[in-house]
């Protein structure tokens, strides 16, 4: 038997459904780990994006707060006092840096893809703004003509404690932008860290799951596809070696299943075909050597007949003139005591020389083998007509013969045969079953058709025949007859006309003491005759053999 190998996954599935959950599955790993990577490439590429725009950000910030160190740094309130017209420059270039700023953050906006935005950076710009606008007022005001004069020093000094104030401010709105900018990059670096580490959470588990899933499916296959097919090459293998006795176990359940099943079948078919041809081979080899031992004992016969023929007219004729003498003295002589047995004795010696003068006559026929003449012959009266001959025979006495049909058509049934030859058939099957049978037995013959060719069948109730005489039925000088009367050639001589004429005999016995039952097939028309030759020039074409029948 086949290795067998059973798989509860997908069990019963198509083989296109089976590939179907692969393939669904592999997407489905693909897109885990595909989803994974591109969100890591995405926190990339933002985090890249982000920390280039704050490196920007930072550098025009930088730039920024330069020129409002040298507006603000150390010595600016002296100056602010004492020239504020020094101021004006650091104050125009503070502005421009600032206002650098602010069209760089517009600039950023642009390509942002974070979703903070520059919020804080733009209140801390205007405010920026908004201060120096106040501080460059307060310098207009203290470089106004007016405020030069010493009555006016007062609200000079106003003037100079409120610019103060704004420097401090600027400082302190310059400082806080710096140190939201470095947050900024801090926190930026810490999402990207926190996304990387999502990412490598989805990647990683993605692809374990992944190979667990691809090593199952591989195995999973093998199972399915694999397996099946090295099975279905071994199997075929094995049976171009000659062994036939192979058979596929494959539970499946796809199309895989079938075809070992399809496959199973085919060798059932193959195996049972080749124990039938092997029959047939043995059955031919019979049958060719029953041809030859035919031909010999044919040939053996045509030459002893003749040998024989003339000792036993002999015998016949000196035994009937013994006994012819024998009696006439007898009439004219006292009889003496053995006289009686000496006439039974001559009666004997010429019974047995023309029975053996009998055997000598079947053989020179046997060993002619002619075809006669054949004709349309109605079966059924040729039956009767050996049955009303029989009905006198001694052996008939105390038993039954009936003679039926199968239907109405049976009724004229005829066949393309000689009817000397096939009413010889007949009569010896006739003959050979009442034999068979004690008082009261019952000797049924049946007319039938069967695939186009006439039937009788003979059915008798007697003592049956056992394997070796249904194997050996047919062979010549074979004999099991009860009374040792049988000669052994009958049935054979039977056969032999019935395969001359294009036809079968077949013999069977439900065993000894179960009856036997021979049927014989003859063609209804002389194309079907002339169809079948001559079994002995082609040995192997011949009868179906002995076969046995309920």
């Amino acid at each position: 038997m086949s290795r067998t190998r059973r798989s509860s996954v997908a069990r019963g599935w198509r083989i296109q459904h089976k590939l179907l959950l692969g393939v669904g599955l592999t997407v489905c790993i693909f897109g885990l780990v595909l989803a994974g990577t591109l969100r890591g490439l995405w926190s990339y590429y933002q985090t890249v994006n982000g920390v280039r725009a704050k490196l920007v950000e930072l550098r025009s910030a930088e730039q920024m707060r330069s020129a409002l160190s040298r507006l603000i740094g150390p010595g600016s309130m002296m100056r602010l006092a004492e020239a504020p017209d020094q101021l004006i420059e650091p104050l125009r270039q503070a502005k421009t840096r600032l206002r650098e700023y602010s069209q760089q953050l517009d600039e950023l906006d642009e390509t942002r893809t974070d979703p903070y935005g520059a919020i804080f950076e733009r209140e801390v710009a205007g405010a920026l703004d908004k201060d120096l606008t106040e501080l460059e007022s307060s310098l207009g005001i203290l470089l106004a003509p007016r405020l030069q004069t010493t009555a006016e020093s007062s609200g000079r000094d106003g003037f100079i404690r409120a610019a103060q104030i704004v420097c401090e401010r600027l400082d302190r709105d310059s400082r806080d932008l710096r140190d939201k900018i470095h947050e900024d990059l801090d926190r930026r670096i810490n999402d990207s860290r926190r996304n990387y580490q999502v990412s490598l959470w989805i990647i990683v588990p993605s692809s374990a799951v992944g190979l667990l899933l691809m090593a199952g499916l591989m195995r999973a296959f093998y199972g399915w596809i694999f397996y099946p097919i090295r099975d279905l090459r071994d199997g075929v293998s094995r049976i171009g070696e000659g062994n036939l006795d192979v058979r596929l176990t494959v539970a499946s359940g796809d199309e895989m299943e079938e075809l070992a099943c399809a496959f199973n079948a085919m060798m059932n078919r193959l195996q049972n075909l080749y124990s039938s041809l092997e029959k047939q081979v043995a059955e031919r080899s019979r049958q060719l050597v029953r041809s030859e031992r035919l031909a010999s004992v044919g040939y053996l016969a045509a030459g002893v007949a003749h040998e024989i023929n003339n000792p036993l007219a002999s015998i016949a004729f000196c035994a009937e003139a013994l006994e012819s003498r024998f009696r006439q003295k007898s009439s004219r002589s006292p009889i003496p005591e053995d006289a009686e047995i000496f006439g039974r004795y001559l009666t004997m010696i010429q019974e047995e020389a023309f029975r053996c003068k009998n055997i000598t006559e079947k053989l020179l026929a046997f060993s002619r083998g002619g075809e006669k003449a054949r004709e349309r012959t109605d079966l059924a009266r040729l039956v009767q007509s050996v049955l009303d001959s029989a009905q006198h025979l001694p052996v008939s006495r105390g038993k039954r013969m009936e003679l039926a049909c199968d239907n109405s058509a049976a009724a004229g049934l005829t066949a393309w045969s000689s009817p000397e030859e096939i009413k010889q058939v007949v009569l010896n099957l006739v003959v050979n079953g009442l034999e068979s049978m004690d008082d009261g037995g019952v000797l049924t013959i049946r007319l039938g058709v069967e695939n186009g060719m006439a039937r009788i069948a003979f059915e008798d109730t007697g003592c049956g025949m056992d394997a070796t005489t249904l194997e050996n039925i047919f062979e010549p000088f074979f004999t099991r007859n009860r009374t040792g009367s049988g000669t052994g050639l009958g049935l054979t001589i039977s056969h032999r006309i019935i395969q001359q004429h294009g036809g079968e005999i077949e013999a069977g016995s439900a065993g000894q003491g179960m009856g036997s039952r021979f049927i014989i097939r003859l063609p209804r028309q002389a194309a079907d005759a002339a169809r079948s030759p001559d079994p002995q020039s082609i040995p192997g074409q011949t009868f179906k053999g002995p076969r046995l029948a309920a």
